[in-house]
């Protein structure tokens, strides 16, 4: 039955002059076709605002122009530079362009320059003369080609050039996901900067109330329990700053491995963690958008065209082999003699080879083909999936995170005025130390959940801009580099011309 089907096939790609490759339909969406909204995505920022996007999509916002700060601006070229992730990502590109070469090549005749010489003995009583020793020279071109007439070797073709894409769609993803990585590192080493500075500021206060408290324990006019209760917001502050410390001096070693550099001592001053001014109404637009703005839904839908392609050249290797062979030149039984009159010689073997018996491995293979191409369709469908999931929870985060840090200023506000009170209660004799030690704790808590709160939303921010697919480009308004473009990130490390790729490559984009 399944032999009846190939014939089949064969008889249509016959007609059609094609491949044996199914024909393509891109699979369907699996996710709404619009957005969350309501409740946590209601309130999301409007634009006009001093840094506005101005209803520019994200696939056209250059980085430059996203971010505001002049001094993690030069910190990502240096990582678009330096980076060693990015430089394998860019040779892979390179590497998977020289293997399509290679496939296509077969589609072209093969010609070679051969010279040879051969010496073989012949029995006494077989040979001629008594001659048992004879000698052969021959010098001339061979050429060989195999007929694609079922598209087996296009498919292979198509395959590679698919994977190709695919690997040059990586790079692209690659590229983005690094500018979105140190972007959110060096946001984090600016909130350990203010953990540390509002840690060192509660440290202050606290050994100021605790050098008073044992004043008065030594005098004789304060009990040990204020002066122990003092020593723990000492000793708990001190621990914290270590701790803060330690997780500032390990953010900074994560961003130089991205950098793959040293932080130059002379970059541009910096903006603090309150004052970045990343654009915040970036529209999210249709979820089918994403098909053609995320590099890793293009990549994962590129491996499915590859596994497609697969299918022909497995479907292909049921049908006759045509090969031909063919070689001219010069032969004769002494050196001196090759290039003489009459010395002309020739060859020509056409062909022909049919599968019959191959232990089932065809069957198999066209099998396993189709099986990868399942493969790859719940791959790309969970690419497209996951792409979903991401924009729709940056845009809960950023239809919340404004309301959040409003009411974590609040706090900070009121718990500040409650150590005031306290202080002043407790001076007066109202009021035992507790509750200034209590208030004390309270507004350092509270602090430091207002900078992780505005590290979150920062983050969520940069987060959505790549997964909505910005990050490509460098300055708003320019013209989007396609995905093989050559690249610069060291020497050893430049991209060849897509030049060398046929124009069906456009599609990678």
């Amino acid at each position: 039955m399944r032999k009846l089907s190939l014939i089949a096939i064969a008889a249509g790609v016959l007609a059609a002059g094609c491949t044996m490759e199914p024909r393509y339909h891109r699979p369907d969406a699996p996710v709404p076709a619009s957005f969350p909204t309501g409740g946590v995505y209601q309130t999301q920022p409007a634009a006009g605002a001093e840094r506005s996007a101005n209803g520019a999509a994200a696939v056209d916002i250059g980085w430059r122009e996203f971010f505001a700060d002049a001094r993690l601006q030069e910190i990502i070229a240096i990582a678009l530079k330096n980076n060693r992730d990015l430089r394998v990502s860019v040779l892979n590109v390179e590497a998977s362009q020289a293997q399509y070469r290679i496939t296509r090549a077969q589609l072209f005749p093969t010609v070679d320059a051969v010279g040879s010489k051969s010496v073989s003995r012949t029995p006494k009583d077989l040979s001629l003369f008594g001659q048992t020793i004879s000698q052969t020279y021959n010098v001339g071109l061979q050429t060989s080609w195999e007929i694609d007439f079922w598209g087996r070797i296009r498919s292979l073709k198509d395959q590679a050039l698919a994977k190709y894409l695919s690997t040059a769609q990586a790079r692209k993803a690659a590229e983005i996901s690094l500018v979105s990585q140190v972007a959110d590192q060096y946001l984090t080493m600016l909130s350990f900067d203010d953990l540390l500075r509002i840690t060192q500021q509660t440290l202050k206060t606290a050994q100021d109330s605790y050098n008073l408290t044992k004043l008065q324990f030594d005098n004789g006019t304060g009990s040990e329990l204020a002066l122990r209760q003092a020593q723990t917001v000492v000793e708990q502050a001190q621990a914290n700053m270590q701790a803060q410390a330690r997780s500032r001096a390990q953010a900074e070693n994560a961003l130089v491995l991205l950098l793959g550099e040293p932080l130059p001592a002379d970059l541009a001053p910096g903006l603090p963690l309150d004052g970045q001014g990343i654009l915040t109404d970036i529209p999210e637009g249709l979820p089918s958008d994403l098909l053609t703005r995320r590099p890793d839904i293009m990549e994962a839908e590129q491996n499915l065209l590859a596994a497609n392609a697969n299918i022909g050249a497995a479907r292909a290797a049921f049908f006759p082999k045509i090969s031909l062979t063919a070689s001219a030149g010069t032969e004769s039984a002494t050196l001196g003699g090759l290039f003489k009159p009459g010395s002309a010689a020739w060859s020509f073997a056409p062909t022909i080879t049919l599968p019959i018996f191959e232990g089932g491995s065809n069957l198999a293979n066209l099998d396993l083909a189709n099986i990868q191409k399942k493969i790859e369709i719940a791959q790309y469908e969970k690419a497209i999936q996951s792409a979903f999931r991401e924009v729709a929870d940056g845009l809960a985060a950023r239809g919340t995170y404004d309301q959040q840090i409003a009411a974590l200023e609040r706090d900070v506000f009121a718990e500040q005025r409650a150590l005031e009170l306290s202080d002043l209660r407790y001076h007066n004799g109202v009021d035992s130390y507790l509750a200034v030690l209590t208030a004390q704790t309270n507004l350092y808590s509270a602090q430091q959940s207002l900078i992780n709160a505005r590290v979150n939303r920062l983050t969520s921010l940069v987060d959505l801009y790549v997964a909505l697919g910005g990050g490509w480009i460098e300055h708003t308004g320019d013209t989007p580099r396609p995905a093989d473009a050559p690249a610069d990130y060291g020497s050893g490390a430049s991209a060849t011309p897509a030049a060398a790729v046929p124009a069906s490559s456009a599609k990678a984009g």
